[in-house]
C-alpha cells in the first residue's frame, strides 16, 4: 500500500513538473513569436512627413517668405509605409506611437472586439494578441470618440507600459502620442488618466453622437480622472481612449484619454 501511495505521489509530482515545464515553454514560445513579428513589422514604422503644396508654385519658398496665394493649401503626404503594411496584413488601420513607452505598434480593426484578442497580424494564436480599435468605430477616426484596446502584458509589450501614466510626474511630462493612418496623421494630446470598470458605459461608448452626450462624456472624464489637465476639449473635438487591464481591483481597466488633432490639415 505504501509503495502504491509512493508511486502515486511520484507520478503526481512528475505531472506537476511536466505541466509547469510546458507552461514555461509556452510562455517563452509566445514571447519569441511576439518579438519576431514585431521586429519584422518595424520596417513599416512611419515617421512624420512634411506637408506638400497643392499650388504649382514652390511651396517651400512660400512658407519661408510668408506669401501664400489665396488657393494655396498644405495637405498631408500619404504614409506609404501604412499603405504597404495594409497590403501585407488585412485588417491593419494604422500605427500608434506613444513616446517614452513601449507602445509603438500597428493597430487593426476586426469584425468584432474578440477577433484580435489572441491573434497576431499573421492570424496565428498569440497570448498578446494585436492592438485593435473598437469594431463600432469608423476607421478614419471621424467619430467623436474612438476606443483602442491592447493587452496589459507583464513583459511591457502591447499596452503594458500604459501603466506608466499612473504616475503623476510621468503623466505631466508625457503629453502626446501619434496616430498614423494611410492618408492622415493625428497628434494625440493626452488629457486624462483613469482607472475604471469595463461596465463604465460612458468611457466605453464609441457611438457618442449628440452634443449633449459629448459634453456629458467630457464632464465624466474630468470627474472620474485620477490625473487630468484642461486642454480646452469641446464637443467639436475628436477624442481617443487607449484602454487596457489594470490589477488594482478585480476586472479593473486603466484608460488614457486624449484629443485628436490632424497634422497638416488642408486649408
Amino acid at each position: 500500500m505504501k509503495k502504491v501511495l509512493f508511486l502515486s505521489a511520484v507520478l503526481f509530482l512528475l505531472a506537476v513538473i511536466g505541466y509547469s515545464g510546458y507552461q514555461l515553454w509556452d510562455i517563452h514560445r509566445n514571447q519569441v513569436q511576439e518579438a519576431e513579428i514585431h521586429s519584422r513589422i518595424m520596417r513599416y514604422r512611419p515617421t512624420l512627413q512634411m506637408p506638400v503644396s497643392t499650388h504649382p508654385i514652390d511651396g517651400s519658398y512660400a512658407e519661408r517668405s510668408g506669401e501664400f496665394p489665396e488657393d494655396y493649401a498644405l495637405v498631408p503626404k500619404a504614409n506609404q509605409s501604412i499603405v504597404d503594411l495594409q497590403a501585407e496584413h488585412a485588417g491593419v488601420v494604422g500605427w500608434l506611437t506613444v513616446p517614452n513607452t513601449k507602445i509603438d505598434y500597428p493597430f487593426v480593426q476586426g469584425a468584432d472586439n474578440n477577433h484580435y484578442l489572441h491573434l497576431d497580424l499573421d492570424q496565428r494564436w498569440s497570448a498578446a494578441g494585436t492592438i485593435f480599435m473598437d469594431f463600432r468605430n469608423n476607421s478614419d477616426f471621424s467619430d467623436f470618440h474612438t476606443i483602442v484596446y491592447g493587452h496589459h502584458m507583464r513583459s511591457g509589450s502591447m499596452f503594458g507600459t500604459l501603466q506608466q501614466f499612473n504616475n503623476q510626474a510621468f503623466f505631466e511630462t508625457n503629453r502626446t502620442g501619434t496616430i498614423f493612418l494611410a492618408h492622415a496623421t493625428y497628434e494625440i494630446e493626452f488629457m486624462a488618466f483613469a482607472v475604471t470598470a469595463p461596465n463604465d458605459t460612458v468611457i466605453y461608448n464609441p457611438t457618442i453622437t449628440t452634443e449633449a452626450d459629448q459634453i456629458a462624456f467630457l464632464d465624466h472624464v474630468k470627474r472620474t480622472a485620477r490625473y487630468y489637465r484642461d486642454i480646452g476639449a469641446t464637443a467639436e473635438d475628436r477624442m481617443i481612449t487607449l484602454s487596457t487591464c489594470s490589477y488594482e481591483f478585480n476586472n479593473a481597466r486603466m484608460v488614457l484619454i486624449g484629443r485628436l488633432t490632424e497634422v497638416f490639415l488642408s486649408e
